[in-house]
């Protein structure tokens, strides 16, 4: 009896270990809380998630990053209430009864080296298909409408969502030496928008776009801070600050500029971060908004640690901060844009 028993606890070790990793595993439990909160019905305006699965920098973001990170995963966006179809009214994007299951799926660290491969693999570990492959249009020295990306999306059956993003480089804290929100609005760059916007009329599918992606954080040139900041006599309404505004004005005249070309087949995204940088008043997210009159959805960044030693919060935690102000910027519909944590 007692070589018996010497014997079963050898064998029930390795499930004990098991056992105990995944539940001491942060990211397994972030995921799953994750999951959970958006099962819950707590946040009934999200019909849409996205995951941004990479390992740029070793940031170790992938849900395969560990086996018992890719169980949860796994086990989570299984529920029925994540759903793979898109429905489409008109040319947009409209909410389903579910959630939609989307991602950025490893399109390497300039975030546009876009293939079908990639796409796969990321359905295959999550075992579930996505509705959109997310990817950043960088504008570098020209603005130009990426089509081979478009292309490559929609022969996997996937939609495209297009990340409109106004930088000459990949610079982080600073103004953008070419792009600034001014010189959009005084249309120094409508002959290259105007190409954009018919090449995306040109495509026979829906497309979804943003512009300035997490516009309130001051890690992106056209966060208010480098263009015109709190200031609020330079530009625009003198009781607004400048640098929302500007920001403000410069995507109303990208859509103006799309509507003036008859473009009929964009989903609008408004794209903010949970929590903006710099903490001021004058960096709130209303003061970014372009109005319901031009955008379709709302979009948020919620992020758990991107490295060891960060503060530890979870998904349903950061998201409770951040949902009471965009359901009262807006009734659209909300899409969590990124979501993702490190291994921990």
């Amino acid at each position: 009896m007692k070589h018996a028993f010497f014997v079963l606890s050898l064998l029930l070790i390795p499930l004990f270990s098991c056992h105990k990793n995944k539940e001491n595993n942060q990211k397994a439990i972030w995921i799953k809380n994750a999951f959970e909160s958006l099962e819950s019905g707590t946040f009934p305006k999200v019909k849409a998630i996205s995951w941004w699965d990479e390992n740029f920098d070793n940031s170790k973001l992938k849900i395969n990053s560990s086996a018992i990170s890719l169980e949860a995963y796994r086990a989570g966006v299984q529920a029925s209430t994540f759903i793979t179809e898109p429905l489409f009214e008109g040319g947009k994007l409209i909410p389903d009864t579910g959630i939609y299951h989307a991602a950025f799926p490893d399109f390497g660290g300039t975030e546009d080296i876009v293939t079908q491969l990639r796409i796969n693999k990321f359905e295959e570990s999550a075992g579930k298909e996505i509705v959109w492959a997310y990817f950043s249009n960088n504008w570098y020295d020209e603005i130009s409408f990426p089509t081979q990306a478009v292309e490559t999306i929609l022969s996997a059956g996937r939609t495209p969502f297009i990340r409109m993003m106004p930088r000459s480089n990949f610079d982080e804290g600073g103004p953008d030496p070419q792009y600034f929100m001014q010189a959009i609005i005084d249309g120094d760059f409508d002959a290259e928008l105007t190409i954009w916007a018919q090449s995306a009329a040109a495509v026979e599918s829906p497309l979804l776009v943003e512009f300035g992606t997490e516009v309130n954080g001051n890690w992106f040139p056209w966060n208010g801070q480098y263009n015109g900041g709190e200031q609020a006599a330079g530009y625009g309404n003198p009781n607004l600050s400048d640098g929302p505004e500007r920001f403000r004005d410069a995507y109303r005249h990208i859509i103006n500029l799309f509507d003036e070309n008859e473009v009929s087949n964009i989903t609008w995204f408004f794209h903010i971060d949970a929590y903006g940088e710099p903490d001021a008043d004058w960096n709130k997210i209303a003061n970014y908004y372009p109005g319901d009159a031009y955008i379709d959805w709302l979009g948020v960044s919620v992020y758990g640690p991107q490295e060891k030693g960060e503060d530890y919060q979870e998904f349903s935690e950061i998201l409770s901060d951040i949902y009471p102000q965009l359901t009262a910027l807006s009734d659209k519909p909300i899409a969590v844009l990124e979501f993702a944590v490190t291994e921990l």
